[in-house]
């Protein structure tokens, strides 16, 4: 049973933990986005996303709570001029993990967190991508207006010919089968 297991050790002491959590918390902050092991980036998921939720109130308590934790100038001034800013709007959920595979020497399973907003990947592919509306159509011949009335087109009618002969089977006569007994 995990009886009160809430946090992982990765097998490291609590001051060798505190200070790992600590440099790569300022890693993510300065760079966007670490490789690392899958385990040491959910425990690090857990670290960072209450100090970027600090970080979107810019006041002097809030930054000294943020540097007690990472115990670095630049990432706290990184973390509230950058971050805090871009992130102001989403309700948590700052940071991604996307596992990459397995490690050559250990086999162990490894990872790329990084943070959701600061993807140029996926928000250019995002934005650029006309948004289409999804419709229903029949499956009946489509028919345009012109100036003289409807007229169908005839992509349309060869379209929906084809399909018609495609959909009926060849009748098979049986009764040649009899006769020929």
């Amino acid at each position: 049973m995990r009886h009160g297991k809430t946090l992982n050790h990765l097998g490291r002491t609590s001051s060798h933990r505190k200070a790992m959590m600590a440099n790569m918390a300022c890693s993510l902050i300065l760079h966007k986005r670490i490789n690392t092991t899958v385990a040491k980036a959910k425990a690090l998921r857990v670290y960072i996303e209450p100090l970027i939720t600090k970080s979107k109130n810019d006041t002097t308590h809030s930054r000294r709570t943020v540097f007690a934790y990472l115990k670095q100038k630049e990432a706290v001034a990184a973390l509230f001029r950058e971050v805090g800013v871009k992130v102001a709007s989403r309700p948590g959920g700052y940071t991604r993990i996307l596992k990459t595979g397995t490690r050559l020497g250990d086999n162990a399973e490894m990872c790329m967190i990084e943070l959701v907003d600061f993807n140029e990947y996926i928000q250019t592919s995002t934005k650029t991508a006309p948004a289409k509306k999804a419709t229903r159509r029949s499956r009946g011949a489509k028919k345009t207006a012109t100036a003289t009335g409807e007229v169908s087109t005839d992509a349309s009618n060869e379209s929906t010919q084809d399909t018609e002969k495609e959909a009926k089977p060849k009748k098979t006569t049986k009764k040649k089968d009899k006769s020929e007994e």
